[in-house]
């Protein structure tokens, strides 16, 4: 039986690969991917020549089985996402749960991910948090903003560009003294980081359009 690797990939800039992740890439039979193309470009950043598959949220569970009855009959075959730890907030978790059904051995390689690196640059107590990662588009949303307003803990979420400002709204409405930080660009060029109360950030960005773009993690800081 071979081993399904999950590898953590650079959120950013290209030179977070570890020598550890850059082995095991060389080394597999297959890399699971959500892009190729964003994973194709990876690779050949450091010349590796691994052939690459998608899986992503809308792959069918036999394009899942695939892959792992490969890893049965004896291949390695690492697992990445576009960016980050696999398996957190995208649906390389499908084939961890698929492959300790099967009793196929998984191997962690870690690297880097938004979720710790916002936290960490944020300042907020970090020895509870709590991740909800990307907010509900309609159903759902105001009743987790709501409990996002009533914790006590300090929260981070995934958010898009395209959203950012109508989230910053109704966390001024809701909590506008609450404070936050909003990470943009992590580890890239334009990397950024807006800390401030909610009522804030909200105020910043709307008199700073141009900077609602990128990656985009927010980070609440505990209810006082």
């Amino acid at each position: 039986m071979g081993r399904l690797f999950l590898v953590g990939t650079p959120i950013g800039n290209l030179e977070d690969l570890s020598q550890r992740a850059k082995r095991i890439l060389q080394t597999v039979t297959l890399v699971a991917c959500e892009d190729t193309r964003v994973t194709r470009k990876l690779l050949s950043h450091y010349h590796l020549t691994t052939p690459v598959i998608s899986l992503h949220q809308h792959s069918r569970p036999d394009d899942l089985g695939g892959v792992l009855d490969r890893v049965a009959a004896g291949q390695p075959v690492a697992v990445v996402t576009d960016a980050g730890m696999p398996g957190i907030a995208d649906p390389g978790g499908r084939l961890v749960a698929g492959a300790r059904e099967r009793g196929i051995p998984v191997e962690v390689v870690p690297g880097p991910s938004a979720l710790t690196a916002a936290l960490a640059l944020s300042g907020f107590p970090a020895d509870r948090f709590w991740f909800v990662g990307f907010l509900p588009h309609k159903k759902g949303r105001p009743t987790l903003l709501r409990r996002i307003a009533a914790t006590e803990e300090t929260v981070v979420v995934y958010e898009s560009p395209h959203r950012l400002m109508k989230t910053l709204e109704a966390l001024a409405t809701m909590m506008p003294n609450r404070r936050i930080a909003v990470c943009r660009e992590l580890t890239k060029i334009h990397e950024s980081v807006v800390s401030g109360t909610a009522a804030e950030a909200h105020q910043h960005f709307q008199h700073h359009p141009d900077e609602v773009r990128g990656e985009i993690v927010l980070v609440v800081g505990p209810r006082s």
